[in-house]
C-alpha cells in the first residue's frame, strides 16, 4: 500500500501538521477500504487513480476545518472520505469526457481499459460516498445532494457554453464556483459541522473555502500562460491547443483593440502547434492577464475577509497563509 499523504506545508505550526498528517492517515486507510469489493477487478478500478496518488487536498481543508471544533468528532475522517470519493469519481468521468490518457501521471482509467469501465467505476465511488453518507445525518446527505447537483449543472455549463446574450466571464465564473468551488467549499462546510463548530464558523468556512477554489482554479488559467516547463511541471499552451478558453482567453476575445488582433484571431480556436510560441509571448504581455490577475487577488480577498472573522488558532493562520499561496503561486 502506498504511504499515507503528509502534509508539508510550511505555513502551519508543527502540532497542527502532526495533527493534520494522523488524520490524513486515517482517511487514507478508510478511503481504501471503502472501494474494497468481492470482485478483484472493481477493487483493482477502483483503486486506480487512489494509488496514482494526489495530494488529499480536499480531504486535509475537511480536517482543517474540524480544527474549529471537536477535531476527533467521528464523522470528521468518513466526512473526509466522502469529499475525496466524490473528487475521485468526478476525475473518472472528467477523463472521459477529455478523453485524457494520463492522469497523475498514470494512464487514464479509460486509456487503460475503456470509458464504459471508467464511467461506471465513477459511478461506483458514488456509491460508496453514498453508503458512508448514510450514517452521518439527513443534513451531511442534503448538502451532499445539492453538491453534487451544483457539480452536473457546473459541467453541463461548461459543456453547451454561455447562452446568446449571457456574459462570457461571468458565465465563466460560474462554472468555476460551480465545478471546482461548491466541492472545496463543502469540504469546509464537513469539517465544520461533524466537529460541531459554531453555525457562523460553519458558513464562514464554507464561504471562505469556495472563494478559494474558485481563486485557485484562476490560478491554473494564468499558469497555463504564464509557467516555465521547468519550474512547474505543466506544459504551458495546454489550454491554448485544447481551445479551452479560460479567463485571460475570453478578456482578449472580448477586446476590441486593433492591437490585439492578430491574438484574437489566434484564439479563436484551438491554436495550431506551430503557433503557441507565438500566442503564448502576445497573450503573456497582453493586459488581460492583469485582468484575470485581479479577478484571483479579489476571490483571495473574498476568502480572507471571511476567515478574518474565525477564531483565532493555528488553523485560521494556515487558511490565511493558503490564500496568500493561491495569489503568490500565479505569480
Amino acid at each position: 500500500m502506498a504511504a499515507p499523504p503528509v502534509v508539508d506545508l510550511p505555513f502551519i505550526d508543527e502540532r497542527l501538521a502532526q495533527d493534520l498528517t494522523a488524520g490524513l492517515g486515517e482517511v487514507e486507510k478508510l478511503l481504501r477500504a471503502s472501494v474494497e469489493s468481492d470482485d478483484a477487478f472493481v477493487t483493482e478500478a477502483s483503486k486506480h487513480l487512489i494509488e496514482a496518488g494526489g495530494k488529499r487536498f480536499r480531504a486535509m481543508l475537511v480536517l482543517l476545518a474540524a480544527q474549529f471544533g471537536a477535531a476527533d468528532a467521528p464523522g470528521v475522517v468518513p466526512g473526509a472520505v466522502v469529499i475525496e470519493l466524490t473528487h475521485l469519481a468526478t476525475l473518472y468521468h472528467d477523463d472521459v469526457m477529455d478523453e485524457a490518457p494520463v492522469r497523475r501521471g498514470s494512464p487514464s482509467a479509460n486509456a487503460r481499459w475503456d470509458n464504459t469501465v471508467a464511467i461506471l467505476t465513477g459511478d461506483y465511488l458514488f456509491a460508496q460516498a453514498s453508503e458512508i453518507l448514510a450514517d452521518l445525518g439527513a443534513d451531511i446527505i442534503r448538502i451532499q445532494a445539492q453538491t453534487f447537483s451544483r457539480l452536473v449543472r457546473g459541467q453541463i455549463r461548461e459543456t453547451i457554453g454561455p447562452r446568446p446574450g449571457e456574459d462570457a466571464v461571468a458565465h465563466y465564473i460560474n462554472v468555476l464556483a460551480d465545478k471546482t468551488g461548491s466541492l472545496i467549499a463543502t469540504s469546509g462546510r464537513f469539517g465544520a459541522l461533524l466537529s460541531g463548530a459554531a453555525p457562523e464558523v460553519v458558513e464562514r468556512l464554507t464561504r471562505a473555502c469556495e472563494a478559494i477554489g474558485v481563486a485557485w482554479q484562476l490560478g491554473d488559467d494564468l499558469l497555463d500562460v504564464a509557467s516555465e516547463s521547468a519550474e512547474s511541471g505543466k506544459t504551458p499552451g495546454t489550454d491554448l491547443r485544447e481551445g479551452v478558453r479560460t479567463l485571460p482567453v475570453l478578456h482578449v476575445l472580448a477586446s476590441d483593440d486593433p492591437a490585439d488582433a492578430r491574438l484574437r484571431e489566434l484564439l479563436a480556436g484551438p491554436v495550431a502547434e506551430e503557433d503557441v510560441e507565438e500566442a503564448l509571448r502576445l497573450l503573456r504581455a497582453n493586459p488581460a492577464m492583469e485582468q484575470a490577475r485581479a479577478e484571483l487577488v479579489a476571490w483571495a480577498d473574498r476568502a480572507r475577509e471571511d476567515l478574518s472573522g474565525l477564531p483565532d488558532i493555528p488553523a485560521r493562520a494556515a487558511y490565511l497563509a493558503l490564500c496568500d499561496y493561491v495569489v503568490e503561486r500565479s505569480g
